[in-house]
Parts: structure tokens; C-alpha cells; sequence
């Protein structure tokens, strides 16, 4: 065993200087990944900055612009409110109006609809009543007329027997 010391030893020894050499190409890598991170950083941020410092004069210069717009929004929406309700109040006070000279408009007809009826109930026995007694009056008297006419006639012309169609008549 004492023979194959030497060989552990050397084989140790490459391996040891394998992973000195890998670990130099590993941070040689990266110190290059990062130089080019690095670059694509201060490239992006050249880039970026003008454009990030005249959007920020934008909003500087938009947000007095902004905040009169919101007020004047907040002062029309207040307006706007307030003309609703106003609309509202006029709407309300106009259908109670209405309601009321329907109410009143039904009151006249159901007025009037009531005289006419009494009208009509006082005319049929205040005129018609009359009428029609004077009317049965008239009648009785032409029938009383016709029968004493008839009865003048009777020994004249002979008497001839009715038909049940000339009584009917």
C-alpha cells in the first residue's frame, strides 16, 4: 500500500489544481457576466433616465392640470346633484298637483253625474209621470169615445163576430 501513496498523492495533488483552474474559469466568468451586467445596467439607465425625468416634469407639470380637473369634476357633480334633486322636488310637487286636480276633477263629475241623475229621477216623476197619466187619461177617453160611437152604430150595422187576429189588434 505504501507503493500507491505517492500515485494517491499526485492524483490528489491534479485534482486539487483542476479545481483551482475550475474555480478560476468559474470567477473569471462571472467578474465577466457581471462587467456586461454592468454595462446593460448603465446602458439602460442612459437610456432610461431622460425619458423617467421628463415623464416626472410631465406629471409635475400635469398634476396642478389634474387636480383642477378633479375639482371642477367634484364641483359638477355636486351641481348635478343638486339639480336632480330639485328636478325631483319639481316632479313630486307636480304629480301631487296633479293628484289633487284629478281628485278635485273626480269630485265635479261624480257632482255632476249625481245632479244628473236626481234630474233625471225628479224629470221622470215630475214630467213623465204626468204625461203618462194625461197620456192614460186621453186614452181612456177615446176608448170611452170609440165605445159610445160603436154603440150609436151597433143598431145600424149588424153586429159581426170578431176574429180572435181583429181582437188581438
Amino acid at each position: 500500500m505504501q507503493n500507491w501513496m505517492p500515485f494517491f498523492v499526485a492524483l490528489t495533488a491534479v485534482a486539487v489544481v483542476l479545481q483551482a483552474l475550475i474555480l478560476l474559469a468559474l470567477y473569471l466568468d462571472v467578474r465577466r457576466t457581471t462587467k456586461q451586467l454592468t454595462r446593460t445596467v448603465n446602458d439602460l439607465h442612459a437610456r432610461l433616465s431622460p425619458t423617467l425625468v421628463r415623464l416626472q416634469i410631465l406629471v409635475e407639470d400635469a398634476q396642478p392640470r389634474i387636480s383642477e380637473m378633479l375639482g371642477d369634476v367634484s364641483h359638477i357633480v355636486h351641481l348635478t346633484r343638486g339639480q336632480a334633486q330639485k328636478v325631483d322636488r319639481i316632479f313630486t310637487d307636480s304629480l301631487e298637483r296633479l293628484r289633487g286636480q284629478l281628485v278635485h276633477g273626480d269630485r265635479i263629475l261624480t257632482g255632476l253625474l249625481e245632479a244628473l241623475e236626481e234630474f233625471g229621477s225628479k224629470f221622470r216623476h215630475t214630467v213623465w209621470g204626468p204625461v203618462f197619466k194625461a197620456s192614460a187619461l186621453l186614452k181612456g177617453f177615446k176608448v170611452g169615445l170609440d165605445f159610445f160611437r160603436d154603440r150609436r152604430r151597433a143598431p145600424e150595422e149588424s153586429v159581426e163576430p170578431q176574429t180572435e187576429e181583429e181582437l188581438f189588434i
